[in-house]
């Protein structure tokens, strides 16, 4: 067995590639040697800014010798057939076999030495290189056919048991000469093989393993704020960026004048990450202090105070613009800003952003007004709860209970609805849009208005994603669903639905941001409803705007709600499939129809969930899907019950004392009795009579277990009744009222749910 070492050397590398540079190098090298034969066992792959290396340990020595062979005519197959076929493999008929009344074209590929198989896969991994962005460079790069790579590629490295696999890329020919830290080892450095070059490259300053560099950063970053009595703020993603643009890291603390900590901590913490890769801290009491970790490439000698001098100037200029643009932003009120939303187009067929604040702060008027969203009965700080993992922020504000009870709460909303997007066109916002919403709750409140306000501005965009938190106060939950209803209802009505992988509106996210918050808050909402009144107002302004009905509008707004309902479904599918509810069963309910209060519809779904997994459930399932096929069969409704002679009554029953009692609950059942029925099937009328109101008083007290045990009971009866009963009997009147009995325990059944559509 053989080891294959590989290193591809070039100019840096951008952090944000290294990743996927990993990835596609394994897939490139594994894919050209398995298409020559050769079994690729584990690879370690390695990068720095510098260069992306492979170690291949346990190569065979050659690929082994193949017999191939090509199927040609039958052997009674015409002359020219044969000709044909004997051109196209070169061979001669007395070269060909014939096997079962077929030529066949055998031959034998002998084995190859597996650094002829790398001499060929380097070069063509190399110019096949996925890189998100590549260049050409020098004399070559006036011609299209030269070599791409994502910086220009300085050496290769190819060793094969210590030799030099002898290739040749774009001029560049592999040798065993690389070079180690820039400033530190500059000089070449010749490599024996895979055993010493992770070593040679450390006594060059080169840390070749980019996890031993993330440890460092993370471990060292840590250690220098704890040593100066402060706390890093931990982000994985810098530490991957950190050690993706250092060979050498050594993490550094440096401050900053304490003067900026007037600006938002989350502006200081974005400037300092987005724009110079640092870390922030936390003080003592878990503010933001301020310091900041950066990470040099380089040993200092000086034990870095020039380097974070330098650094220090740099971060200086970018908090100078963050506090000017937080000075000058505080200077107009947020109303001022809102108008200058006017010029902003939301959309070409919705019009402007301040039609969409319109739009908003209607629904989420109307959404108080309806008792849908009401006053929490809990005192609450704020519109969404921070995870551990939350930015250090300054002490919040303590709530002011004189602007808590300034207007209504509808009022609250209503306000906060119209102001939530001023702060697109703020200065913040417009160098840091990742900012938007925060900062609109940061000048909400400095401008003295409400806090519930200056809270549902700042988290109206909430939940964006999965981890994100979910907002609970009452006028956040308000202008937060009433903005991602009016999205969804403003892209339905003009057809801009989400297609395949296709969703530029984000659409899906909105429709599960809706879900968990109805779902957080126990909200009672009638989907279909809601889907209706925003699509109205989506309608009406459209209408306001082109001074006429826009052709096909009525369509339009007639269909949004329903698809909306069927979308929703689609993504409470998506969403519950995480917490272990199974699709079906939501289609089960969803398929009775007007069960559109996600509240109430999960709670279905639980209970026949947990009632599906009992054996009484699944008998249940069984006998429901047995009676369902022998309706379909028989092409069955209520209408095919024949009547005895003389009868009006549509429910008629022999004399028969068994029946006493039972006439009234049955007075809607289509099922007609002119005969004695058999013990199985008076059970089974009895058991009818009795679940089926109870399942459905049950559901409509929303005790859906209760709902359930009523199915329960229905488990014996019907088994008995399969196993004892003529379904089909030659009787016309007794096959009839049998198949519309079968029929009754179908509908008692989905007064819970659609069993039709519960697989299994």
């Amino acid at each position: 067995m053989t080891e294959f070492l590989l290193e591809l050397r070039c100019e840096e590398i951008p952090a944000r590639m290294q990743a996927g540079a990993r990835a596609s190098l394994e897939k490139l090298f594994r894919d050209h040697l398995a298409a020559a034969g050769l079994s690729v066992g584990d690879l370690t792959i390695w990068t720095t800014p510098r260069r992306l290396a492979l170690i291949a340990r346990g190569l065979p020595a050659a690929t082994e010798a193949v017999s191939e062979e090509v199927k040609g005519p039958r052997t009674s197959a015409p002359e020219q057939a044969l000709e044909g076929f004997l051109r196209k493999t070169g061979l001669t008929k007395d070269q060909l076999t014939e096997r079962d009344g077929v030529w066949f074209a055998v031959s034998e590929k002998p084995g190859r030495a597996t650094a002829d198989v790398l001499a060929e896969a380097i070069p063509a991994i190399v110019r096949a290189f996925p890189w998100p962005k590549s260049q050409r460079w020098g004399a070559a790069s006036l011609s299209t056919e030269s070599l791409r790579w994502v910086r220009p590629l300085s050496a290769i490295v190819a060793l094969l048991d210590g030799e030099v696999v002898d290739c040749e890329v774009g001029g560049i020919r592999a040798g065993r000469i690389t070079r180690g830290h820039r400033f530190h080892a500059p000089g070449e450095i010749a490599i024996d093989g895979v055993d010493d070059y992770a070593a040679k490259l450390r006594e060059a300053h080169v840390l070749v393993d980019h996890a031993e560099r993330e440890a460092i950063v993370r471990e060292q970053a840590r250690a220098v704020a704890n040593a100066a009595g402060l706390t890093l703020v931990e982000d994985e993603g810098l530490v991957v960026e950190n050690a993706g643009l250092t060979e050498w890291p050594v993490p550094l603390l440096g401050r900053f004048d304490a003067e900026y900590l007037e600006v938002p901590p989350e502006v200081i913490q974005l400037t300092a990450r987005t724009n110079q890769k640092y870390f922030i801290c936390r003080d003592a009491d878990g503010q933001l202090a301020n310091a900041f970790v950066c990470t040099a490439n380089i040993v200092p000698s000086d034990g870095g105070a020039e380097i974070v001098a330098g650094n220090r100037k740099v971060l200086a200029a970018r908090l100078s613009d963050a506090r000017f643009f937080w000075q000058q932003d505080r200077k107009v009120p947020l109303a001022e800003q809102a108008k200058k939303l006017a010029r902003i187009t939301f959309h070409e067929k919705l019009g402007t952003v301040v039609d969409k604040a319109e739009r908003v702060a209607t629904l989420a008027r109307l959404l108080v007004e309806e008792g849908l969203v009401k006053e929490s009965p809990l005192p609450h700080a704020g519109g969404a709860g921070g995870g551990p993992d939350e930015a250090p922020t300054q002490a919040r504000p303590t709530p002011n209970p004189s602007r808590e009870r300034e207007g209504s709460l509808a009022d609250q909303a209503e306000l906060a609805a119209r102001l939530c997007k001023a702060d697109l066109v703020t200065e913040m916002v417009g160098e840091f849009p990742e900012l938007q919403g925060l900062m609109g709750g940061y000048y909400a409140r400095a401008e003295g208005l409400p806090d519930a306000v200056a809270d549902a501005i700042r988290d109206h965009y909430k939940p964006v994603g999965q981890s994100d938190d979910v907002p609970t106060a009452p006028v956040t939950v308000a202008v937060a669903l009433a903005d991602k209803l009016d999205t969804l209802a403003s892209f339905f009505v003009i057809d801009e639905k989400p297609t395949g992988s296709k969703d530029p509106f984000a659409l899906r996210r909105a429709a599960l941001a809706v879900i968990r918050i109805i779902q957080a808050n126990g909200l009672r909402l009638h989907l279909f409803l809601e889907f209706g009144t925003a699509s109205v107002s989506v309608g009406e302004q459209m209408c306001e705007r082109a001074g006429d009905r826009p052709e096909g509008l009525m369509d339009a707004l007639g269909r949004a709600p329903r698809d909306l309902l069927d979308f929703f479904a689609d993504r409470l599918k998506v969403q519950q499939r995480e917490a272990g509810v199974r699709h079906d069963l939501i289609d089960a309910v969803f398929a009775l129809g007007k069960e559109d209060d996600l509240v109430r519809l999960l709670a279905r779904v639980h209970a026949l969930q947990a009632f599906i997994g009992t054996e009484d459930g699944a008998n249940l399932l069984a006998g429901y899907k047995r009676a369902a096929n022998i309706l379909k069969k028989e092409g069955f409704s209520a209408a095919d019950i024949i009547p005895p002679d003389g009868e009006e009554d549509p429910l008629v029953m022999v004399d028969d004392p068994a029946f006493e009692g039972i006439a009234d609950q049955m007075a809607h059942s289509p099922t007609v009795l002119a005969y004695t029925p058999e013990p199985a099937e008076q059970a089974l009328i009895e058991a009818l009579a009795v679940a089926s109101p109870r399942a459905e008083a049950a559901v409509g007290a929303e005790d859906f277990t209760g709902a359930m045990a009523a199915l329960a009971t229905l488990r014996a009866p019907i088994d008995s009744f399969f196993e004892a009963v003529t379904v089909n009997d030659a009787d016309a009147n007794k096959r009839a009222n049998r198949l519309g009995l079968l029929d009754r325990f179908r509908a008692a059944v989905h007064k819970v749910a659609d069993f039709g559509r519960i697989e299994g």
